[in-house]
This record gives C-alpha cells, structure tokens and sequence, in this order.
C-alpha cells in the first residue's frame, strides 16, 4: 500500500511540473504574441538598409586618377589598381582596377579617403556567388549602378524594425509618412547648431 501513494504522489509531482513547464511555455508565446516580428520572408520581403549601410562598393572609372590612396588605406591592402604612365600628359592613366569581396571587411576606408569620391559605398548586400573568383569585382562589375531594393516591383520593401513608431508592430502596413522613434544624423546636427548659435 505504501509504495502504491509513493507511485501517485511522483505521479501527480510529475503532472504537477509538467503543467508548470507547459505553462512557462505558453507563457513566452503568449509574450511574444505582443512583440514585433523579427523574421523577413527574405525572397519575397526584403528590409531596407539604414542611411549609412555599407554594401557592395560602386566604382566611377572616369573620377579615378590612380593615386592607390585606396591601397594604401586598406587594412589588407586589397583594391587592385593598374595604371601605365602617360608620357605625354605626364599622369597616370588607369587601366584595371578591381576588388575582391571575398577578402573585403566592408570598412569603408578606401570610400572616405578618395580623393575623387570615385569610390561610394551602396545598399546592396546581396553578393552570394557558388564560386569564390566570382566575388572579384573588375571596373565594370563595380561600375555597374546600385541596386535598389524600393525599385524591385516583386519585392516587398520594409523599413528596419528598429525604426518603427513606438506601438506599431506590423510594417506592412505602415504608411511612408510614418514619423521615425529617432532623428536623423542630419536633423540632430541642425538642432546642435541651432543650439551653439543661440
């Protein structure tokens, strides 16, 4: 008889735990019920990168004068610039000039130290390739024009979660004219030296 209430109290201490469990479980899901979404359905939607997103570089060949500050400013010594001296002219003339993304750390060094803004960072970050030598970006590779995603009409564009309202939780279907939570580095600027002027 004895061992017969030992096997019904740890049955019903076992019942007892396992309601607790399945409760704190419900609990984090009815939690996050009221929460934001943070998944994408990324072929479909994809989230639109902030003001100063640092993607795939763009390369104007006509801007550059070879001057490898690029070069020289990398931490790992990564653009690849070709030039031939110009006699004539006495300058250099480019001939080649490429980035290998495989290798890149996106630092945006060589973008803030040229010379003659030949080299600006875009918003795309989609450079997935099957090969590696695919990521190595000539002039015309880099020279090709961002890719928007605001422009793909098969893709849903959705503003960063971060940015979102305060007690907005879908962005689906939040209007353009949406007023951010935060400023822009622009307006926070303006008001620091609307500031120091009064």
């Amino acid at each position: 008889m004895l061992k017969f209430l030992n096997q019904v109290t740890d049955y019903a201490k076992e019942t007892f735990q396992s309601a607790k469990y399945i409760g704190q479980g419900l609990g984090v899901t009815f939690d996050h019920m009221r929460r934001r979404p943070i998944t994408v359905q990324y072929p479909y939607e994809k989230l639109i990168p902030s003001e100063r997103f640092r993607g795939r570089i763009h390369f104007e060949f006509d801007k550059c004068i070879s001057c490898e500050v690029c070069v020289r400013v990398c931490p790992i010594n990564l653009p690849v610039v070709d030039w031939d001296y110009n006699k004539e002219t006495k300058k250099k003339q480019l001939k080649h000039y490429s980035i290998d993304f495989g290798v890149c750390i996106f630092c945006g060094n060589c973008v803030e130290y040229c010379p003659t803004n030949c080299l600006s960072m875009t918003e795309e970050y989609e450079l997935a390739a099957y090969d590696r030598h695919e990521l190595n970006y000539d002039s015309v590779a880099l020279g090709r024009l961002p890719y928007k995603v605001t422009n793909d009409p098969m893709v849903t564009p959705l503003r960063e979660f971060a940015y979102l309202p305060a007690g907005e939780i879908d962005p689906h279907d939040l209007p353009e004219t949406a007023v951010r939570p935060g400023l822009r580095p622009e307006s926070i600027i303006e008001q620091k030296s609307k500031g120091n002027q009064e």
